[in-house]
């Protein structure tokens, strides 16, 4: 993949990600894309582990669905980050 099929393909699921996790997120486009990368390398070294080969991404749904997954876990573990953080003021 190609810089910018990395930058469609982070931040498409990054979109998809804050879609699927409820609730209000903070950040624009930026975040929303630095938060489908991430998700797209988690998503990568997880899937990587389960299926005990390298995870090739490209345009295809099953490397798209490992993003998408990485990227919700991403979110799910900020926002209970951020729970916990508000929690102790």
């Amino acid at each position: 993949m190609g810089f910018f099929s990395w930058i469609l393909f982070g931040l498409i699921a990054g979109a998809i990600a804050r879609m699927v996790v409820p609730g209000r997120q903070a950040g624009g486009c930026l975040a929303t894309l630095a938060i489908g990368i991430a998700g797209a390398l988690i998503g990568g070294f997880l899937g990587g582990l389960l299926l005990g080969q390298d995870v090739e991404f490209g345009w295809d749904l099953g490397p798209f669905l490992f993003a998408v997954g990485g990227a919700v876990l991403l979110l799910l573990l900020l926002e209970a980050l951020s729970r916990r953080q508000s929690h102790r003021w």
